[in-house]
């Protein structure tokens, strides 16, 4: 009959043939041309670009087509084209508030400052009380370079919803420098503690490069401000104790801590925390208040005996570190060591303060006996945590170093080097046994070991045994005798054991034996080291000069640039200065491992936007 019939099983198959064979050819040109049309976009070739996403928004009107479409039309100068393109989405999609937003920049485009201020006005109007439709609009502005009447939609959604949109705007604020404006949002955000820690942290992003500080003092102007009329919201209080802590101004943040902590009724563990970082800032006075507002709480406090602890070993490295102390303080602080051990006892918690004690009595006081005597008891203690107990172990080797035990502070090092293989406190203990080998004269095993640790995990360890290493290679090569490095590692040795008097003699009959030594500098260097221990920051920068201008090729004549900087910068306060010495480093020494800080720290001086 000639003729062809299909089941309908036969035809399900048929359609199935169809879109596989031949349907996707025309999926796969349309995309192919997207591709092209973004290709040629990217590349700046906007004409060809436009023929394309022309062609393809007949078919598709995606955002991604049209805003392409849109793009090119406008950098093709087509602005009667894309004025029409815009007004045919503003029909399509006429809720779509962007769009309108984007009618507005084809205007402004075209130099039409008023027609594109009225669209811009318009879809501000026309905001519903949506988050959406709000961010989306103010979204949009910003990407059209108008800030402006972006803060505008965002003002106006906050009437509309009753939302603060506190953080977009003070991030609008920040960019127009508008800085009081971007606080006062960031303050008005804090709605309770779960996001004081966001804010705090934002703050710090946006407030960090402040070198004048105004910025700070605008923060903290409106801080009291808020706690004078609010005195009940303490996420202000919080904040401007954190913001004294940024400033490093502990004795503000104390008092503002010692206030919270009364009208709170608290324990006092928030001045155990202002006390801690007191003390790692080396702001030894604010955290012994601290310490001892604890203390005064009495023993029923949960933080006394922290405190008790923290405040003896505190005033240790006050004492200590001011190298002006008379044998009287360190008898002193002796008693108190021993009264507060007789009154806590001695077990795991008040272990530190067996270790305080026991450092002050060897190093300071000259009873190496009773040291050693008391961290051996303090090891019998039950329940120590090990890592503790390593550091104990190296703290009783440097005790037997001081008597001359060298086998049982060898064998210390030893364990602990062994126990805590590869990690920090291992390789600490396998460089005090190489610096003991150096001590003692013993230059070719102990720079063997230092070859070992110079890739060690940290960075200080590393640096340290790299710089020995070559004290120790330089000199050799230079000296077969070894007599100066022997007078050299004597004055280091006795350094450590705070004899800083016969270190410095040691060092200028070294100077005046062998002033033309390779060890020279080094010997200059190490006494800038010494006036630094005792706080004679003018001295030992007269010492750090004459490393910079009699050796300039010297491996130390950058480090002693950077010390240079550092001491005008934090003890002299002299930053014009510090500027100075930062920016001779970075001129002279541009391979230095030290340009990298005194890079950021010469910017900041300078008041340069630093990241």
């Amino acid at each position: 009959m000639g003729m062809f019939c299909l089941s309908r099983k036969g035809i399900v198959l048929f359609f199935l043939l169809w879109v596989k064979f031949f349907q996707p050819s025309e999926v796969s040109a349309q995309t192919d041309d997207e591709t092209m049309a973004h290709e040629y976009m990217k590349n700046g070739e906007f004409d060809k670009a436009t023929v394309l996403f022309e062609k393809i928004y007949e078919k598709k009107q995606t955002d991604d087509i049209y805003s392409g479409y849109l793009q090119c039309l406008l950098a093709e100068k087509e602005n009667d084209q894309a004025e029409k393109l815009v007004k045919k989405q503003i029909k399509r999609f006429p809720k779509q508030l962007t769009y309108i937003v984007d009618l507005g920049f084809v205007y402004k485009s075209g130099n039409h400052s008023d027609k594109a201020k009225e669209q811009f006005n318009k879809a501000i109007q026309q905001l519903t009380p949506d988050q959406f439709v709000v961010t989306s609009v103010a979204n949009a502005l910003i990407s059209k370079y108008e800030p402006d009447l972006a803060i505008e939609a965002y003002l106006q959604g906050r009437k509309l919803m009753r939302r603060g949109f506190n953080m977009e705007l003070a991030e609008l604020y920040y960019q127009k420098s508008e800085n009081l404006k971007m606080i006062n949002e960031y303050l008005d955000a804090l709605t309770g503690e779960d996001n004081l820690q966001t804010v705090e942290n934002l703050l710090q992003s946006k407030l960090g490069n402040d070198p004048e500080g105004t910025k700070m003092d605008l923060l903290r102007n409106e801080l009291l401000k808020r706690i004078q009329h609010s005195a009940e919201e303490r996420m202000y209080s919080e904040m401007l104790i954190w913001l004294f802590i940024q400033q490093r101004d502990f004795d503000s943040a104390l008092i503002q801590s010692k206030a919270l902590d009364k009208r709170l009724g608290e324990d006092g563990g928030r001045l155990i925390l202002i006390a801690d970082l007191a003390t790692a800032n080396e702001a030894y006075d604010v955290a012994v208040k601290a310490y001892q507002y604890v203390v005064a709480k009495g023993v029923n406090s949960s933080y006394y005996s922290t405190a008790r602890i923290n405040l003896l070993n505190t005033l240790n490295k006050k004492i200590t570190s001011e190298g002006n102390y008379t044998q009287k303080d360190l008898e002193d602080l002796e008693k108190d060591y021993a009264d507060a051990i007789t009154e806590l006892g001695k077990s795991a918690q008040t272990a530190p303060l067996v270790h305080g004690l026991a450092h002050l009595q060897a190093f300071y006081m000259g009873k190496i006996a009773e040291a050693e005597q008391e961290m051996t008891d303090l090891l019998n203690i039950p329940n120590i945590k090990p890592q503790f107990e390593g550091e104990c172990k190296l703290e009783l080797g440097d005790i037997y170093l001081l008597e001359g035990k060298v086998w049982e502070s060898t064998l210390l090092y030893s364990q602990v080097d062994l126990d805590f293989k590869h990690s920090p406190l291992g390789q600490e203990a396998k460089f005090r046994n190489a610096k003991w080998s150096y001590y003692k004269g013993d230059f070719e095993w102990a720079q063997s070991q230092l070859d070992i640790l110079k890739s060690a995990t940290t960075e200080l360890m590393a640096n340290d045994a790299m710089s020995l290493s070559l004290l120790i290679s330089d000199n050799l090569a230079f000296d077969s005798t070894t007599t100066a490095l022997s007078m050299f590692s004597r004055a280091d040795l006795l350094m450590y054991q705070n004899k800083n008097d016969e270190a410095d003699l040691t060092l200028d009959s070294l100077l005046k034996m062998f002033h033309t030594h390779s060890l020279a500098d080094d010997a200059i260097f190490k006494k800038a080291a010494i006036m630094k221990k005792r706080r004679k920051f003018a001295e030992a920068n007269v010492y750090l000069q004459m490393v910079v201008d009699s050796f300039p090729e010297s491996i130390l004549a950058d480090d002693a640039m950077f010390q240079l900087g550092d001491i005008y910068q934090y003890k002299l306060k002299d930053n014009k200065r510090a500027m100075e010495y930062y920016q001779q480093l970075l001129l002279k020494h541009p391979g230095s491992l030290f340009c990298v800080e005194a890079r950021k720290r010469y910017r900041i001086l300078r008041g340069d936007s630093v990241n």
